[in-house]
């Protein structure tokens, strides 16, 4: 008997269950929805289909001169496509959600438009818009694919038997884009940079932001990491709120430099001075300037700010953004020394004028290079965060231990670059003796763990390979096997950063059964081609915290992610226990400040949920300029 069969009959019970029978006793965790939904896949390449797809896009914001690299012809992964475009993971709606008016939808398997690399750019045009956002979303999906090595299904349940995410060009007339992950859409809205005209007509100053490389690179992360980490939408601090947008502003600066005409270009303007050139450094020009301001909308060349746990939520990804580019710059000029050292006969002194041509190249070479390795970087420390209530100083230990994980080496100090970067700006992690590499590694838990041998690869029915999503059925088996391991008993349900009910730890309050958040197999490359198969899994348990001493009641979320390798070891666990120190005032502080305003309310002496999307309670100031 298979694992796919051993589990087949408890599926329903599971579903209705809080904790469900497994054989013949009583199995006291439960099993989230995601663990009953097929993982969606991007399209797999047969025999004699081309690897890639050519089209062009806005590598820069259409109000940019074709001199900067605007306009570039980018290779997006090879798939068969209906009109809208419609694929395996995006689907794109070519109506106008404000007055209802439909547009003819793209069609990329058009012959003339397939041998012209898509349609020509331009706003006035309406089929490049679906182009647009259906590019820019296929290259950012690549990249976290790659990175992390599996195939990422969308947090959200199908709709009509399909999982797709739904994509709107023309969400309608409002300053704003977001993503809504209740209809499993991003949106994209338009609005008027000038007057808007008396006569009904479409003035030049309509400012689209489905033609922002930046906003819907921001955008699909944010779905992206929602796919990832579903709880993280859960806005239990500043730090986690900034961290969403901290890490979608990464995503969309980094993927600047993966666009070869607009980095030369930027490159020659700065004369190689990375932190000089806007578009390298800064994201949502055109929107920025639309809004009012004189800048873009958010920058990573800011030298003044620094880490404050009230930080209001854009500004703390600013920061983010900020420290993660200071590392990035401290490596490019590392990289690039020796070349301005041979370009100028050792003196590394750059002359007056224009950059020759091959050391632009040079140059420019060196800076895609390095941001594609900082992107997977970033990327890849998601699988070492904690589930849920991520703090930024995490995000450090998780970046070193993701790194040192696969690249044993670190010849050009890359992860000494992260750590100056996050000491200057006043980021460090809670419980760790000193700022080295060593303290930031997360380690395995305290005591003797025998094997998971239900999750060793060996025992796990794969669909070929190891990054490929497994069946429905295999999920199941492979989230009763973890929650059996991990409640056998208080002892190991400690180890696993959980409590049981009645834990005198508690004071008395309720706490949910640990509850398994998913299960995904992977398999990771590193840059010199060590291989790393592994095993990421997320449990999430809530403490219903009763009100006392005069203050209404709230929720403290905790649990552990679990990282095993190929023969079921458990290697690492991280882990954030409710009841761990100081979480109840920490939490308490944070949802009587300012800034929880937006997600939580007072409803019975208790802190609940406003009942509206984490994302969208964050748009009004979604891509405003908080310095304007």
């Amino acid at each position: 008997m298979g694992a796919c069969d051993k589990f087949e009959k408890y599926i329903d019970k599971a579903r209705d269950r809080p904790g469900f029978a497994c054989g013949n006793y009583e199995v006291s965790y439960t099993l989230s929805d995601r663990v009953f939904r097929p993982v969606a896949s991007s399209h797999k390449m047969q025999r004699d289909e081309p690897t890639t797809r050519r089209l062009r896009i806005f590598a820069v914001d259409p109000s940019a001169s074709s001199r900067e690299g605007k306009i570039t012809t980018t290779s997006v992964p090879y798939e068969p496509l209906q009109p809208g475009p419609v694929g395996k993971l995006f689907e794109i709606e070519n109506e106008d959600q404000k007055s209802g008016m439909s547009y003819p939808p793209p069609d990329l398997e058009e012959r003339a438009v397939l041998t012209s690399s898509g349609y020509a750019p331009s706003d006035s045009n309406y089929r490049f818009h679906g182009q647009m956002v259906y590019a820019t979303a296929s290259i950012v999906h690549r990249s976290f694919r790659r990175a992390l090595g599996r195939q990422i299904g969308w947090p959200f349940a199908p709709r009509d038997g399909v999982s797709r995410l739904r994509i709107r060009p023309f969400a309608g007339e409002t300053q704003n884009a977001w993503y809504d992950p209740d209809l499993g859409t991003l949106n994209f809205g338009y609005f008027y940079a000038h007057e808007k005209p008396t006569d009904g007509t479409l003035p030049r100053g309509v400012v689209f932001t489905a033609l922002s490389h930046d906003i819907v690179c921001h955008e699909l992360s944010h779905a992206m990491l929602d796919a990832l980490r579903a709880n993280f939408a859960l806005q239990t601090s500043n730090d986690m709120a900034g961290f969403h947008e901290g890490f979608a502003d990464l995503i969309a600066l980094f993927h600047h430099f993966l666009h070869r005409d607009a980095l030369r270009a930027a490159i020659a303007k700065c004369r190689g001075n990375v932190r000089k050139s806007q578009y390298l450094s800064a994201i949502g020009q055109q929107f920025g300037r639309a809004g009012g301001s004189t800048s873009a909308l958010r920058s990573a060349v800011n030298e003044t700010l620094r880490y404050d746990e009230a930080l209001p939520a854009h500004q703390m990804g600013e920061l983010l953004m900020a420290s993660v580019y200071d590392a990035f710059v401290a490596v490019y000029e590392r990289k690039t020394a020796v070349i301005k050292r041979i370009a100028t006969g050792g003196t590394g002194v750059l002359p007056d004028g224009d950059l020759p041509d091959p050391l632009v190249d040079a140059l420019s070479k060196k800076a895609s290079e390095i941001a594609e390795q900082f992107l997977t970087i970033l990327i890849r420390a998601i699988d070492y965060l904690p589930p849920v209530d991520v703090r930024l100083g995490e995000y450090l230990r998780a970046i070193i231990t993701a790194d040192t994980t696969l690249v044993p080496d670190d010849p050009w100090n890359y992860r000494e670059a992260f750590i100056d970067a996050f000491r200057l700006r006043g980021i460090y992690p809670r419980d760790v003796m000193s700022l080295n590499e060593d303290s930031l590694l997360w380690h395995p838990p305290r005591g003797d763990l025998e094997p998971i041998e239900k999750l060793s690869f060996r025992e796990i029915w794969f669909a070929g390979d190891p990054g490929a999503p497994v069946t429905v059925g295999e999920q199941i088996a492979q989230a009763c096997e973890l929650g059996e391991y991990i409640t056998t008993t208080p002892q190991r349900l400690k180890q696993f950063g959980l409590v049981e009910a009645g834990n005198e730890q508690l004071e008395g309050d309720a706490v949910t059964l640990p509850q398994i958040e998913s299960v995904r197999t992977l398999r990771r490359v590193g840059p010199d081609g060590n291989t790393v198969f592994d095993t990421v899994a997320e449990i999430l348990q809530t403490r219903k915290v009763r009100p006392r001493d005069g203050k209404p009641g709230f929720d403290i979320y905790g649990g552990s992610t679990v990282i095993l390798d190929s023969q079921g070891n458990v290697g690492t666990v991280i882990t954030k226990s409710v009841v761990g120190e100081r979480r109840l005032d920490r939490r308490l502080e944070f949802l009587e400040g300012p800034d929880s305003r937006r997600f939580w309310k007072l409803e019975n002496k208790r802190y609940v949920p406003r009942g509206t999307s984490p994302f969208m309670a964050l748009c009004d100031r979604e891509w405003k300029d908080d310095h304007a």
